[in-house]
């Protein structure tokens, strides 16, 4: 990190960043063009890294970037505030990020779908317990990022 007096090294302030964010977008390769999309997400931490879970429709476009090029990278921010001055050069954002690079994959096995949309659930309502009619649970595709790795960083 070229700024290392942003650098977030805690992992409870990243875990708060992931708690606290409403979105998460994720970056994929096609082909050799980038493909962005917005997305709900809800996480778990293992060890030193996050887990994310994604859920969404059967078919589509990021589904088909995944099938062939699994390779991903998502970024989560906050806290943001415009900072003005006299000079243009004064501007600037505050903000708290992190940045995830993994390799997402679809889960097949059920009870790993239940869990990752659970957590997609506590991480927008704070409760747990809920349960999912069977026809939305086979018309739905649960996401996992794996992480390889995880890096923060902020401005305040």
């Amino acid at each position: 990190m070229r700024r290392a007096d942003r650098e977030i090294k805690n992992i409870d302030e990243m875990k708060d960043i992931l708690s606290r964010a409403d979105a998460c977008r994720v970056a994929l390769v096609d082909g050799t063009r980038p493909y962005a999309v917005t997305l709900n997400y809800g996480f778990e931490w293992e060890g030193d890294l996050p887990v994310l879970y994604f859920h969404c429709a059967r078919s589509g476009r990021k589904l088909d970037i995944i099938a062939k090029n699994p390779t991903a990278c998502a970024v989560v921010d906050l806290d943001h505030e415009l900072v003005g001055g006299p000079m243009g050069c004064d501007w600037g954002m505050k903000y708290r990020s992190v940045v995830i690079d993994g390799i997402i994959e679809t889960v097949n096995d059920p009870e790993e779908r239940k869990k990752g949309l659970d957590l997609l659930m506590f991480h927008y309502s704070g409760r747990s317990g809920f349960a999912y009619e069977v026809a939305e649970m086979s018309a739905t595709v649960v996401l996992r990022l794996r992480v390889q790795s995880v890096s923060g960083k902020k401005k305040v």
